[in-house]
């Protein structure tokens, strides 16, 4: 059965004297991933608080359903929306009720928008409604002008610096960083530090393992899994024992679990002989497919690749050329990876061999941060990072690109 596809919806709306001249903002964000996929906003003249707050909700949930095209299908749409506004979320969750005739038309029509079923609503504070609260007021700032708001001229979202380098490289940065990621489903589920977590049990402990060398490693060629498959190198070989040495003095790692891909399985048997385990495989954690730059350096696919190279660093959602895979289908099937080995190996240590776009999307989903935080590590060949999971769902970085074991 195919699953339904998840949005996130936060929407506001606001008057500047209630009534007054008012304007709405929304945005859909993808909650794995926490990118921005959709925002809307409009300035819609004299109107109350409670009417912005409505309308932004209606352009919030119309965004969602443009999205996908079956939206209105049973079961093809599932969408939490979080607003500041108490009174919009009480009502439309069927809890308070609709007194006011501004507001009946106005619940009527963001209830038929979508399946009752496919919505639910959540009340958030406002500091947490930052993004759409900032669209609004860009559309009321835009009709004091006697003008609309328009996309392209929107401060919400924060320019960073171009990026220089491929993935792992430690110059490398983002085009974008949204506003609304600091609100996305990960942040929102991030671990509450304190002692409480000693009484949620053992966790379930990630030992994160990053192959060794290939030929491709030292000349910063994309590699993932579309491309040669490469073999370990003699460097990496190398590698695999030392930190095979490592690993067998600690004495912690229960299991091993491997990506499919040659230079990953060669790197955990090293790694299985010394400790006297077998060697499992996940396809899950296999390497992002990076399409038809595979094998190809960062330069030369700038040379080739130009436009498409800039789609792909301006949004997680875009793929390599050539039908690889975007980073925020990659993060969808690592987290689908995590939630089902963390299940199976609750209270254990579990060592996974595994590349970079993996261990990355681990850390960044653990510690709540924004997709283009995936730019901003550095991840050794050979490196060891860690995360713990706990019963209760949160998560602990403990460890991120240890490369002692190799000096």
């Amino acid at each position: 059965m195919t699953q339904p596809r998840q949005f996130v919806i936060e929407a506001d709306g606001g008057s500047r004297g209630n009534p007054g001249p008012a304007g709405y903002g929304a945005v859909v964000i993808d909650p794995v991933t926490g990118e921005t996929l959709a925002e809307a906003a409009e300035y819609i003249g004299v109107a109350t608080n409670n009417v912005a707050e409505y309308k932004g909700l209606i352009a919030g949930l119309k965004a969602a359903k443009a999205l996908v095209p079956d939206a209105s299908a049973e079961g093809a749409l599932q969408v939490r929306v979080r607003m500041d506004s108490k009174l919009v979320v009480e009502q439309m969750s069927g809890r308070w009720k609709i007194k006011h005739p501004d507001m009946k038309p106005l619940a009527a029509a963001a209830a038929g928008i979508l399946p009752a079923s496919a919505v639910t609503y959540e009340w958030i504070p406002r500091e947490k409604n930052k993004h759409a609260d900032r669209l609004a007021n860009e559309a009321m700032d835009a009709g004091k002008r006697g003008k609309q708001w328009e996309p392209s001229a929107s401060t919400a979202a924060l320019d960073l610096p171009p990026v220089s380098g491929p993935p792992g490289d430690a110059a490398a940065g983002a085009a974008k960083a949204r506003a609304a990621m600091s609100t996305s489903r990960e942040t929102a589920a991030a671990p509450q530090v304190g002692w409480g977590a000693a009484d949620l049990g053992a966790p379930a402990t990630f030992v994160l393992l990053r192959h060794g060398e290939t030929a491709l490693t030292p000349e910063k060629r994309f590699s993932g899994s579309g491309g040669s498959d490469p073999e370990l190198s003699a460097a990496g070989r190398h590698q695999a024992e030392r930190v095979a040495e490592s690993l067998a003095a600690r004495g912690t790692i229960q299991e091993i679990i491997s990506s499919p891909l040659r230079r990953c399985r060669e790197t955990a048997a090293t790694v299985g002989a010394r400790l006297g385990l077998p060697v499992q495989i996940e396809d899950g954690l296999r390497e992002t497919d990076f399409g038809a730059w595979e094998g190809l350096t960062f330069a030369e696919v700038r040379e080739r690749y130009g436009p498409d190279l800039d789609a792909w660093l301006a949004s997680t959602r875009t793929p390599p050329t050539g039908g690889g895979e975007s980073f925020a289908e990659v993060a969808r099937r690592v987290s689908a990876t995590r939630d089902r080995l963390t299940t199976r190996h609750a209270g254990r240590t579990v060592l996974l061999v595994t590349h970079v776009t993996p261990i990355k999307t681990l850390a960044r989903l653990a510690l709540g941060a924004p997709p283009e935080s995936l730019f901003r590590m550095e991840l050794s060949a050979a490196s060891l990072s860690a995360v713990a999971y706990y019963a209760d769902g949160n998560a602990s970085l403990r460890l991120l690109n240890d490369t002692s074991h190799l000096r």
